[in-house]
């Protein structure tokens, strides 16, 4: 016997919830390669374009490309190299790069350009200038001395007649968790024993200027964009590089994949801080 009946099928149709996008907000500081210093009595370099921000709302499953530019190379002439750029980038991501430190220099009737801090100059010639929220311009020196590179938080120091100028301070960020600074510009060469301009090294990586028939300058710092020490013609010769640069991320713990490429990740609070001081990625 055959039943009787029938099967209900509903009333209406049911909708589903809208859709709600998982979001996520990431900050950065991101520093570009220090400029390398000049030679024979040259300026410091200029620290690497240095910026700090944030993403703003994006939706997960985005990958992140890191790119680190290298510091420049000093001077085997009269000028050094300008550093490279740094650049964070991603599909809906409003890209960043920031350029690089411009390079110390000596009796330049044109100084170098185009570097987001200035190198310094020598000789009464003017420095360097700088980009527009990346950095500060450079100092120059009334003779045989050169002024320091700009940095990241203030100009390069104009050196004096036997004292090269004090590369300009660099700036800090508490986005690891404690405060580092970073950035900073070279210092200028000096003219007599134990009187060269210092760099930023102490604020901020940039390498100390040398002093004529005594020592050469020092290198940037890597991983802190810091600009070279302008150096003496002799000893081991030539201008200071500048130091490499970094890019940081500070992304929530809970939204981070765990998957990196040449990452340092540590952790503070509810959040994970990727530093990269080489190229890399990263993915939410």
């Amino acid at each position: 016997m055959t039943g009787f009946g029938y099967n209900i099928n509903g009333f209406g149709t049911l909708s589903e919830p809208p859709y709600i996008p998982q979001a996520f907000a990431l900050d950065y500081v991101i520093i570009a390669g220090g400029g390398g210093g000049g030679r024979n009595h040259g300026g410091g370099g200029g620290a690497g374009g240095y910026r700090s921000g944030s993403s703003g709302t994006m939706d997960l499953g985005v990958t992140f490309t890191i790119s680190i530019g290298a510091g420049g190379a000093g001077a085997a002439g009269a000028v050094g190299a300008r550093g490279n750029s740094s650049t964070i980038s991603a599909t809906g991501f409003t890209d960043v790069t920031n350029t690089g430190g411009g390079p110390g220099a000596i009796n330049q009737q044109n100084a170098p350009s185009g570097g987001a801090s200035g190198g310094g100059n020598s000789r009464g010639f003017g420095a360097g200038d700088a980009i527009s929220g990346q950095g500060n311009i450079g100092g120059s020196s009334p003779d045989y001395t050169g002024g320091g590179g700009g940095g990241a938080g203030g100009a390069g120091q104009a050196g004096s007649t036997y004292v090269g100028g004090v590369g300009g301070i660099g700036t800090a960020s508490s986005i690891t968790g404690s405060s580092v600074t970073r950035a900073g510009g070279g210092g200028g060469n000096g003219y007599l024993p134990d009187e060269g301009g210092a760099g930023g090294a102490a604020s901020g990586g940039g390498g100390k200027g040398g002093v004529y028939g005594e020592n050469d300058g020092e290198a940037g710092t890597a991983n802190t964009g810091g600009g070279g020490g302008g150096s003496y013609d002799g000893g081991s010769g030539g201008g200071k590089a500048g130091g490499s640069g970094v890019i940081i991320c500070k992304v929530p713990t809970a939204d981070w994949s765990g998957t990196h490429t040449n990452a340092t990740v540590t952790t503070s609070g509810d959040y994970s801080i990727l530093q990269f001081n080489q190229s890399g990625s990263f993915a939410t």
